[in-house]
């Protein structure tokens, strides 16, 4: 049964989108993107980008949630838009690394910035803590995590904000710093690298759909959900953009250039904290990687809050599976999140943090992309009424196609460029057919 105790607000709402977005990607994937693009505009551009496919999602999105209420996200949509195959395929990916690898990721830079205020202390461990921290929080219900996150997700606000102020003001050695717009600029726009990188992009932006997955928790969703998704991709999109600015501003591009050992794995992804110890100097610099530290946190809590609904949704439709929607007094699913608080673990201790991004980026974009597409399916080919006065995707249908052409142009070159990961993440989602076809037909097990 679904569960109909509405406590997110649309600040809350807003606050689990930021929280969710804010965090890993753009505090270490600076790094990794200009590996391949050496042009301050086509960075600026790039960020800008992610920020226009994620904008274009959102109002689709907005769409998809007031058509079909409920918790869920992708799972829910693909379910009724498609088939209930593709909604578990979605679902499944979500339930194993679609959130995990996220929350991991988080954790790993969590470690690795907190490893640089104190060196002493082992990053692995750190991630570890972080972890299984934001499940013992979760355990207590949307309404505190809700508290917590609010809090949280002001002071990532505010510490962007700083950056940003302090960085173009405080700056003082700018001779490296060079802007154009010349042929090579745009030049590295219509590069393999700029297709690539954007794969980073859309995983620092990924959390923009968040709010869908607790879209049965929100207060009057039909007004709530449309507003929160809009109002937070904005404005992260323009934080984005200028804190990029501001890092190529601070700091000369092959310092920010992602490190890596003899072996090939990247050193630490701490971008930001290069750039703030060039703004502020050393104690500056740890100060703000603390900052930092309580934006992943908010970031992995967020993510904790979003994923296990998915995987309890599951639980509710299959009831092979029903052991995964079981619920604490406080209302956490704590089977679907102490899965995904395992599977985090694992993929903390032994996965590469750039290929985790690759992997799941991949994987979730594949879902995002059919989702989008299926506004076009609702409209053209079923032609589904919705009733009047709610929320339709404005300019429709060009958001759907900027988004899904993007995508498309990504994925091609991830494929291409990066064929271990992409093939990895088709294998993780094809492998959950074979979940849904033994689950699915079980003697105990029902249609969803």
């Amino acid at each position: 049964m679904e569960n109909n105790k509405s406590t997110i607000s649309l600040t809350g709402a807003v606050a689990v989108i930021a929280a969710c977005m804010i965090g890993t990607g753009v505090f270490t994937s600076l790094g990794y993107q200009v590996l391949g693009i050496k042009s301050v505009f086509a960075i600026i551009v790039l960020w800008a980008t992610g920020g226009l496919a994620a904008l274009c999602g959102a109002l689709v999105y907005a769409e998809l949630a007031v058509r079909y209420p409920g918790s869920g996200g992708e799972y829910n949509y693909l379910s009724r838009i498609y088939h209930p195959a593709l909604g578990f395929l979605s679902g499944w990916t979500s339930t194993t690394i679609g959130f995990a690898a996220p929350i991991a990721a988080a954790a790993m830079a969590f470690g690795t910035y907190f490893g640089y205020i104190f060196p002493e202390i082992n990053t692995t461990i750190t991630a570890f803590i972080v972890i299984l921290s934001a499940a013992l929080i979760n355990f207590a219900g949307i309404s505190l995590s809700e508290i917590i996150q609010k809090g949280t997700t002001y002071l990532n606000l505010l510490l962007i904000i700083v950056l940003i102020f302090c960085g173009i003001t405080m700056t003082k050695n700018i001779d490296h710093f060079s802007f154009t717009m010349g042929a090579a600029d745009w030049k590295a726009i219509a590069s393999n690298s700029f297709a690539v990188s954007l794969i980073y992009v859309s995983f620092a932006y990924s959390g923009w759909n968040a709010v869908t997955y607790v879209a049965g928790e929100v207060k009057n969703p039909n007004h709530t959900v449309p507003r929160s998704l809009i109002i937070s991709v904005i404005l992260v999109t323009i934080l984005y953009i200028l804190l990029n600015f501001v890092f190529l501003f601070a700091v000369p591009m092959e310092e920010l250039a992602q490190k890596f050992d003899d072996k090939g794995n990247p050193v630490g992804p701490i971008v930001a904290a290069t750039a703030a110890e060039a703004i502020f100097g050393i104690l500056g610099s740890k100060i703000i990687s603390g900052l930092i530290c309580i934006a992943l946190l908010s970031s992995v809590l967020g993510m904790t809050i979003a994923g296990p609904r998915v995987t309890d949704k599951i639980g509710q439709d299959m009831p092979a599976l029903k052991f995964l929607s079981f619920r604490n007094k406080s209302g956490a699913p704590i089977v679907a999140i102490l899965l995904q608080v395992a599977i985090s673990l694992t993929l903390a201790y032994y996965a590469a943090f750039d290929v985790v991004i690759r992997y799941v980026g991949f994987s979730l974009a594949l879902f995002t992309t059919l989702t989008v597409a299926g506004i076009l399916v609702v409209r053209w080919v079923k032609k589904e009424p919705i009733a009047a006065g709610l929320y339709k995707t404005p300019l429709f249908p060009i958001p759907a196609i900027i988004f899904i052409l993007l995508e498309i142009w990504m994925l091609t070159f991830t494929m291409i460029d990066h064929p271990i990961e992409s093939l990895a993440g088709l294998g993780t989602v094809l492998s959950g057919l074979i979940v849904y076809y033994i689950f699915n037909n079980s003697k105990n097990s029902a249609k969803i």
